[in-house]
This record gives structure tokens, sequence and C-alpha cells, in this order.
């Protein structure tokens, strides 16, 4: 239910000075602004950013981040602006909200150029206030948890979103246990069977033995107790996520997995974390490989723990972690400690590690990196590895994720030392460049003049940063033959749909794919990095597009409109399916259609009864929607006639055409084409502009003049 006493009662159980009056009027505006959105389970879509305002709370927030949470979806979602945030709030809070916009829209689950761009955008918002990604894990948390009332294919992409990226990241952040839970959702979705078996096996375990955890977690205490040691010991069943991913590593069914159970132990201080340690190895054996101290070698995001696997009652595998009151805090919340209160003060926790320094080290090392590939690679070793520690001769410690290997090693130290490495010694013997480096060991890697990365590298490496030099130096040294495959490749792609390959067309299809030049797309063609028919559906989308069976009817295209109202498309801005748009109600005219950026909407401010929250159905429009184009192309003979025809392949129909500009080198051309919405705009624009003789193609719109 939502109730704003409930909220602001449990803000100022943990910070009596929290601004109650502020949290309310966030409260109310934010419900105003959302009035009449429903989510898909048909509840009002209100309930959603109270949802994460409470969580976020729940994790004892500061009052602008459960603020933030209130409002983080008014600039996105309502005719609410950066400006009235501002001036309704204040510079902060309107910051964050922008923040968690930009979040919002960025498609993290795109292509890998596109990807990489967009994780760029998103650690410049985390560098500036990493509070915007704590809304956003609480976003997509309670995304994932009502996920169900979205149709599938969009089930199975934010699942796969989650996982790859908000999962890692809530990670490498610290925060586990939104890390667990957001692997958990996204495993039902993506792979339910599996999750199911899984539960079925737990639920046989329990009526086989009974309450295991409970008598392992007695026999811990018992432990603990004959040495007088003081700790607060819980156990539970680990994750069924956890228990799928261990099995896949391993390749072992259920039934062979051993350590299905883990155990904590929370001490008082450091020293009675290894006392328990001691008295834990007395009463049960230990499994060899399975010790790590991170209390005296921390994780990057301030992890401490002990962690060790033991043969307990019935010769089941156990897992134990040993830490601090302290050390669990940061285990626990991670990064959200930093703006956390407890007692009415904002916390201090001497082991939180201020994640700021994480984040700046990416965006420092990357920021200027030109292979997008690189940085995305690198980026997700950062946030799914855990860490080696390795040492050079000389002493000094190289950090890798785990299982990198001599080579990741040596390209750590330069670039020149990895491209030269013939061969290394771990720990003063020889080994294969292949080996998996563990913690401690001390690496000299052997060079020699002349040698240059082999291929096979390619699969011997993990890092990004090895990969990506690995590939630069096979790339140059194979670019010749990479560009007179790609001209192949590219002339037989353009030659299937009845196209001629024009620089000017591979030049387009660069910027689409992120490259710089027309040279660079035939060598990712050759190198198999691309294939001609992503060109070809990247530049002429139409020529391939099939009828879609889910058009939409005009009658059922707006969603918000009262069943005796009629909706028209205004001039000014003529919005397309697809656009962010807004209703104004008019005498006689019904309701107008606007862009939600449209000039005339200001003159509209004061008179907010008659705005009318719209929004397009999803899918495939029938209706075509009639919008101007202005076109600047050479003058030359068969160039009109060929623009008339691309037009047409990309099944748009042109319903008026006049001459703007004559001069001798080119026209301009104003021409009124047909689309359905405005990705269909887009195919036709690239398509344009893909075209040798045409020099500009922009969109007209009364308020862009």
């Amino acid at each position: 239910m939502i109730s704003v006493e409930k909220l602001v009662g449990l803000t100022q159980s943990y910070n009596p000075r929290s601004d109650e009056k502020l949290i309310r009027h966030a409260f109310d505006y934010a419900k105003k602004m959302h009035k009449g959105q429903l989510r898909r389970s048909g509840e009002p879509y209100f309930m959603h950013p109270y949802a994460v305002a409470m969580q976020l709370a729940e994790q004892h927030m500061d009052d602008s981040t459960v603020i933030t949470a209130l409002l983080h979806d008014t600039i996105e979602d309502t005719k609410s602006t950066f400006s009235d945030i501002k001036s309704q709030f204040n510079d902060e809070i309107a910051e964050l909200v922008d923040g968690v916009t930009k979040l919002t829209n960025l498609e993290l689950g795109s292509v890998e150029s596109e990807q990489a761009e967009n994780f760029r955008k998103l650690l410049l918002a985390m560098s500036k206030d990493l509070r915007v990604l704590l809304v956003k894990l609480a976003d997509r948390l309670h995304n994932m948890r009502t996920i169900k009332h979205m149709d599938s294919e969009k089930q199975i992409k934010k699942a796969r979103e989650t996982m790859d990226i908000y999962a890692p990241l809530a990670g490498r952040m610290g925060m586990q246990f939104i890390r667990e839970e957001l692997e958990d959702l996204s495993f039902r979705v993506l792979n339910s069977e599996a999750r199911s078996s899984i539960m079925r096996r737990f639920l046989t375990l329990r009526s086989q033995s009974g309450d295991v955890i409970t008598k392992i977690a007695d026999d811990i205490r018992t432990a603990l107790g004959s040495y007088k040691i003081e700790g607060d010991v819980t156990g539970r069943e680990k994750k069924p996520y956890s228990i799928w991913r261990k099995m896949e590593e391993k390749q072992e069914g259920f039934s062979r997995l051993s350590d299905i159970y883990g155990f904590r132990i929370i001490t008082r201080d450091e020293v009675d974390c290894y006392r328990a340690l001691g008295a834990i190895h007395q009463r049960w054996k230990a499994v060899p490989g399975r010790f790590k101290d991170y209390i005296s070698q921390p994780k990057s995001n301030g992890y401490r723990s002990i962690h060790t696997s033991v043969s307990g009652r019935d010769g089941k595998i156990v897992e134990v972690q040993i830490r601090t009151k302290e050390m669990h805090e940061v285990a626990e919340t991670g990064v959200a400690a930093h703006w956390s209160y407890r007692e009415g003060q904002r916390s201090e926790n001497k082991f939180a590690v201020d994640p700021f320094i994480w984040i700046s080290e990416i965006t420092e090392s990357f920021n200027n990196s030109e292979d997008q590939e690189e940085f995305l690679e690198h980026v997700k070793l950062e946030m799914f590895a855990d860490q080696v520690f390795c040492f050079t001769p000389k002493g000094d410690v190289v950090k890798l994720p785990r299982g990198a290997t001599p080579l990741d090693f040596a390209y750590n130290i330069h670039t020149r030392i990895g491209d030269g490495c013939v061969g290394a010694t771990v720990d003063g013997k020889r080994v294969p460049l292949w080996t998996r480096l563990r913690n401690g060991q001390s690496v000299e890697i052997i060079t020699a003049k002349g040698q240059k990365p082999q291929a096979a590298w390619k699969d011997v490496a993990v890092t990004g940063r090895a990969k990506a030099a690995i590939r630069r130096s096979l790339k140059t040294e194979n670019r010749d033959n990479f560009l007179r495959l790609g001209k192949e490749f590219a002339r037989v792609a353009f030659e299937n749909v009845g196209k001629r390959v024009t620089n000017k067309a591979l030049s387009t299809s660069a910027k689409l794919f992120g490259l710089k030049t027309a040279d660079d797309v035939l060598v990712a063609l050759g190198s198999a990095e691309l294939t001609g028919a992503k060109i070809i559906e990247a530049l002429y989308p139409e020529i391939l597009r099939k009828k879609s069976i889910d058009e939409i009817e005009p009658s059922k295209a707006i969603i918000g409109l009262m069943s005796d109202q009629n909706a028209q498309r205004s001039s000014c801005c003529e919005p397309l399916p697809g656009e962010r748009i807004v209703g104004i109600l008019t005498k006689g005219r019904g309701v107008m259609i606007h862009t939600i950026d449209c000039n005339r909407l200001a003159n509209y401010d004061q008179m907010q009864d008659r705005w009318v929250d719209l929004h397009w159905s999803e899918g495939t429009h029938q209706a075509l929607n009639e919008v101007l184009i202005k076109i600047t192309i050479g003058n030359d003979a068969g160039v009109l006639g060929r623009i008339c025809t691309l037009i047409g392949e990309q099944n748009s129909n042109i319903s008026d055409m006049r001459f703007e500009e004559k001069k001798p080198d080119f026209y301009r051309i104003a021409i009124m084409i047909e689309v359905r919405d405005v990705q269909h705009l887009h195919n036709v624009v690239t398509s344009l502009s893909a075209d040798t003789d045409v020099a500009e193609v922009v969109r007209y719109r009364e308020l862009a003049e």
C-alpha cells in the first residue's frame, strides 16, 4: 500500500533530522505527475517509484537519494522537466534525477560498439554522483521483481541486460544482496526449468536430511564455544543461480555438488576472526585449495572476509565466511555505506573503500581508448572477476583478474613486453603461456627481439588489454589482406540487393557501426568482425523488411484518449509514432498531439487542465504519416530519379515535392514523404545519406525554424 507516512516514518527511524517536508513534497509531486498512468500489471504507475524509494530508505540512504527515487521517472515519463525539478526542489536533486534519466535511456544490451559507448556514458554519470547508480539498481530490482507482467520477449531482453550489466555492477560496488537477487530473478526468466529443478532438489534434500542448516550452525557454535570465542553464526542454502553456475563450471550434476550450504561467523574483532578460523579447522578437515584470506588482502571494492571450506557433519562440504560486524556491513551494502545514516549521523566505516577511485581508474585509463572492444572487455572483467595478486622479480605487485595468464601479466606491464614475450617463469620454473596464475606467485617474462604476437594468443589471453593489443598487432599485419577480402565481400553483398558499393555508402555505414573510415568497414568485413548482411540491414532495412503480422489499427495507435475523444497530429512538430508525445485539448478540434519538446507547448504552461498524457502503442503502425524532409543533391543527370527510387525502396511514398533552390552545382528540394513511425523515417534518411550525390538530408519542422 502506498503511504507517505510509512516512508517518512522509515527515514526518520534512522535519521531523526530527515527533511520530512521535502519528502512529503516529493511524494505529492511525483504522485501528481504520474496520475492516470498505469503499469502493465494494472496498478498505478506511482507504485513503482514509491517502491524504489522504500528500498533505498530500508538501506538507510540520505534524503536526496530517497527523494530522487520518488522522482526518478518524472522527466522520462511525464511532462515534468529538469527545470521543474530544479525549481521545485534543488540543484542536487535535479542533477540526480537527470542522471538516472540518462542511465534509463542507455541501451546497454545493444551491439558491442554501441554498448561500449553507452558504458562510457554510464561510467561518466556514475563518476559525477554514484547515488545515480544506487537509484538505478533499486529501480532495476523492483522492475525485475514485477517482470512477469511484461511480454516474454521483453522479459528475456531485460533479464539478459540485468545479468550482464546490472548484477555485476552491483557486485563490483560491493552490494552483494542486490547482486544475488538480480541474478536469481534473471535466472528465473532465462532458464526457469534449471532453476525449478534446483529448487526441487533442495526440497528433496530437506525431506531426507531434515534441518541440516540448523544442525551445522549448532556444531559451529559448539566449536567456537570450546575456545570461548563470541560470534553470531548464520547459515543458508546458496542461491539457485550460484548453484547452477558451479554446476556449469565444474561440469557436475547437483548430486555430486558438495558445497551447497554457506555459513557466516560475525566476530567482535579481527583477532577473533583468525581464532574462529583455527577453531573451525581444528574441528573439521579443511578442503585443499579452498582457503582465501580477504582480510589481509582485501578485494578492490573493500570486501574483507576469510573464506574456507570444510568437510562438516555427515561429510557435507560447507563454505564458512568469517568477518567482523564492520566488514559485514561493507560486504552487504558496499557503496551504499557512504550515504547511509545511523542514529541520525552519516555512518563511517573504516573498511569501506571509496568507489570513486575504481571509477576514476577505469575512466582515466580508457577514456581515450580507440578500441571499443578493448574498453568493453576491460570494464566487464573489472566488474566480474575476483583478482589475483602476483609479483614482478623486483617485488612490485601486479593486479590481474582470476584466470589470468603470464601473457596477461606481460601486457599489464607494457605492450612492448607483451608483444615480445616468448616465455615465462613462475616461482622460478618455466611454464607455458596458458598457465593460470595464482595469488602470491612471482612471475618473470622472457622476451626476444623480432617476436610478434601469434594468432593463438587471442585464446590464451584473458584481459581486455592483452586481447586488444594482440588484435591490433594482428590487424595491422593483416590489414592489406583484410582490405582486399572486404572489398570483394562488400561488392557481393551490395549486388545481392541491386546496389553499388560507393565510398559514401561505406562511410555512412562506418558512422553507424562506430568506425572511422570506409576502409575500416572493409577491414572489419575482411576480418569477419562485420558481415555484409549487417551493413545492408543498417543502410537499407526496408529492403529486407517483411510485412509484420502485428500491425496496429489507426484507431488504437494512441493510448490515453477517452472513448469520445479524437486526436490529430499538430502541424507544428508533426509527431511520429515512437516519439514522446503529449495532447492538448482544443475547442472543436479534439486533442492536438505534440512532441514533448514542441515550442508551442510553452503557450499552455498555465493551462495544465488542458494537458492529456498520451503515448503511442508499441508495435508496427498501419497508418502513414506525412513528414517534410529537405534534401541537397548534386545537379547531375539521373540523381533526382535515383533519390525517388531510394525513397520507394524504403516502402515510403512521395506525396509532394518542390524545388527550393537551384544552383549550377546543386539542388535543394523539399519532399513530403509518408512514413509509419520515427524508425521508418530514420531508415529513409539513412538510405538517402548513403548516396554519393546527396550532400545533406534534414527533417523540417516548424518548431526548428
